[in-house]
């Protein structure tokens, strides 16, 4: 696999896990109890970005980590997932 392929697929699951990091933790406003003023009472109290940066690369990488051993090992074949989604018998 080129290094440009697997910078792309690693982003690609970098910005996917993002999304599914993002919510961790997450105390909103409302919850708090100090709503600021002018802002939705859903918003984040306290975002911590940097930490959640952290973890979704964390994450992405062992995600990544997988994704390419399966890949290099041939573990998984195209049949196999052709199978899986029933487009075989």
């Amino acid at each position: 696999m080129a290094f440009s392929t697997s910078l792309a697929i690693y982003f690609i699951i970098w910005w996917t896990v993002l999304f599914a990091v993002l919510p961790w933790g997450i105390r909103s406003q409302a919850e708090t109890g100090d709503v600021a003023p002018g802002t939705d009472p859903g918003a984040p109290a306290i975002p911590g970005l940097k930490l959640k940066l952290v973890w979704t690369t964390i994450v992405a990488s062992f995600v990544f980590s997988a994704f390419y051993v399966v890949y290099t090992q041939h573990l998984i074949s195209i049949n196999d997932l052709a199978t899986l989604f029933g487009l075989l018998k």
